[in-house]
């Protein structure tokens, strides 16, 4: 007699169960990896956007901004930077991006459940012609979709010069929150 070579249904059902198994396992191990790298980005989007603003003012000796922006033209209002956000030149020192103002970069909106706020005083971080940033300290909060214990605080000072930190309860409460 003949058998013609193959799986049984019980082997097949083993194997399906098995690959189930590991997908099972691999998916969030993956899913995590992946945001994770969405904010790695998103930090280096922010440092990238400081640097430009701090260098463009530094060698031109013109002020500059970065803020956020909803629509990749204009400053918006609030401190969640999460929409994307723009630098520009300001000579006229506004604070606020004018007509015949050059726009230096635009960042788009943050991919995956990445959320990005700053402290809630300074929604505009203006650049001097000598490169450093005017007022107090800016604080971010950067949160991902791992949730509230991945967050982290990335501190901006006078110099230029970003720092990671601790996030305070509140300020993951704001950012980590939807």
């Amino acid at each position: 007699m003949n058998t013609a070579p193959g799986f049984t249904l019980i082997e097949a059902m083993v194997a399906l169960a098995v690959a189930a198994l590991l997908f099972g396992v691999a998916l969030p191990v993956l899913s995590a990896n992946l945001e994770a790298a969405r904010a790695f980005d998103a930090r280096s989007e922010l440092l990238a956007s400081l640097t430009t603003a701090s260098s463009r003012a530094a060698l031109t000796g013109q002020r500059a901004v970065l803020c956020p922006s909803n629509d990749g033209e204009h400053c918006s209002t609030g401190a969640d930077w999460s929409a994307g956000w723009i630098v520009f030149s300001d000579p006229n020192a506004s604070r606020s991006r004018d007509s015949g103002e050059r726009l230096l970069h635009h960042q788009g909106p943050l991919a995956g459940k990445v959320r990005l706020h700053s402290t809630i005083g300074r929604t505009r971080i203006v650049f001097q012609g000598n490169g450093g940033s005017v007022g107090s300290n800016v604080t971010f909060t950067l949160c991902d979709g791992r949730g509230p214990r991945k967050a982290v605080s990335l501190i901006l000072n006078n110099a230029s010069r970003l720092r990671e930190g601790t996030p305070t309860a509140a300020a993951i409460a704001s950012t980590c929150a939807g």
